[in-house]
């Protein structure tokens, strides 16, 4: 950042104060529309910069508008098609991703405050909001992207907010094959696969594409079938003409009108589905799921954070049993063995390329369920 436009923030800053001080000190009933906002900031703007020239005051005009009613800073790195995650660890720390590679910015924020008030700027539209009592959120955006924030007490060296960002169109299988995460050959196996109705679980750690690749296969299910898709966020853009999205809701801050995953897939049975698409599996509805697949409903596409294919099965065990309903650790294997059909292991490489390591097929074993590997990159 130049000179100049160090300057230009600096004014911009303290005139977007004076803003805010004047705008408080004056009797006006309700709250000020866009337009009347807009009047405001060129009047300072005029008033205490008219020697600058038109295009200094137009920048400044845009700077203050930018703090007041948009996300502050952070719209230019926003206004990036690259940058594809935006990270916050306090007021003087902003890095983004872009090509799957994290580096730091110059971006900061004025104070706690200012990042505060960027971070109500963000959730006020999605009817969120956090405070002290309620001091971590979990977020869709209207364009799709997942927004998560944790403040004070919690976030020990001030707000943490991070915002994943998703192309509207994502990545098909052909575009995936052109991008090295899958080969043509895994390709074919995995289209079969999806076609036949085969229950599919895809396996990896965060950031390994696994949400990508589950939307991209999500495109070998038929265009008759009706698909039900159920997300804590809601990512998926499925291209099949009749699919039903369902959505998680977190409690209120009084506690009440929490809506689960497991209660979406319980109610998604009742709804004639030809397929569900679960975005990921991290709790007790493993078990809702695995009694689905063990009664007809096979075909099912999901995602769960996991070390290898083995260690998915060996975790959606134990998710299932955290459902607590008393079931023997050995009847919960054998509704792994019959209901997964087929793992898919993603992996990260320390540059950040994502690719499918692993096909792995599940297969009985001493003492429960095992993997036999069919592909292997």
């Amino acid at each position: 950042m130049g000179a100049a436009d160090r300057n230009a923030e600096a004014l911009a800053a303290d005139l977007r104060q004076r803003l805010v001080e004047r705008r408080r000190a004056e009797a006006a009933a309700g709250r000020a529309s866009g337009d009347e906002l807009e009047g405001a900031v060129t009047e300072i703007v005029d008033d205490h910069a008219a020697v600058l020239s038109e295009d200094r005051r137009a920048r400044i005009r845009e700077l203050i508008l930018r703090d007041t009613v948009g996300l502050g800073p952070l719209e230019q790195v926003l206004a990036d098609p690259a940058v594809t995650e935006v990270m916050v660890n306090g007021p003087d720390e902003v890095y983004v991703e872009r090509g799957g590679w994290i580096e730091p910015t110059e971006i900061r924020f004025e104070s706690d405050g200012a990042l505060r008030d960027a971070i109500e700027r963000i959730l006020a539209p999605l009817g969120r909001r956090v405070d002290e009592l309620s001091p971590m959120v979990d977020a869709r955006l209207a364009d799709g992207s997942r927004v998560n924030v944790v403040i004070p007490p919690l976030a020990v060296d001030g707000p943490a907010l991070s915002i994943r960002r998703f192309a509207a169109a994502r990545p098909g299988p052909d575009e995936l094959v052109a991008s090295g995460t899958l080969t043509a050959e895994l390709r074919d196996l995995l289209a079969e696969a999806v076609r036949g109705r085969r229950s599919i679980l895809i396996s990896g750690g965060t950031g390994s594409g696994k949400t990508t690749l589950l939307n991209a296969l999500s495109a070998y299910i038929g265009s008759k079938e009706r698909v039900i898709t159920i997300e804590d966020a809601a990512e998926l853009r499925l291209r099949q003409p009749h699919v039903v999205r369902l959505e998680s809701r977190p409690q209120s801050v009084e506690g009440r009108g929490e809506v689960t995953i497991r209660d979406l897939l319980r109610n998604a049975l009742r709804m004639r589905p030809d397929r569900i698409v679960i975005g990921e599996v991290r709790g007790r509805e493993a078990l809702d799921l695995l009694t689905a697949l063990n009664t007809g409903h096979d075909g099912a596409l999901s995602t769960l954070h996991a070390n290898s294919p083995a260690d998915a099965l060996r975790r959606l065990e134990t998710l299932a049993l955290m459902a607590g309903v008393g079931l023997p650790h050995e009847a919960i294997r054998e509704q792994v063995r019959r209901g997964i059909e087929l793992v898919v292991h993603l992996a990260r490489s320390p540059r950040g390329e994502r690719h499918v390591g692993e096909l792995g097929q599940v297969v009985p074993a001493v003492g429960g369920v095992g993997v036999r590997e069919v592909w292997r990159r």
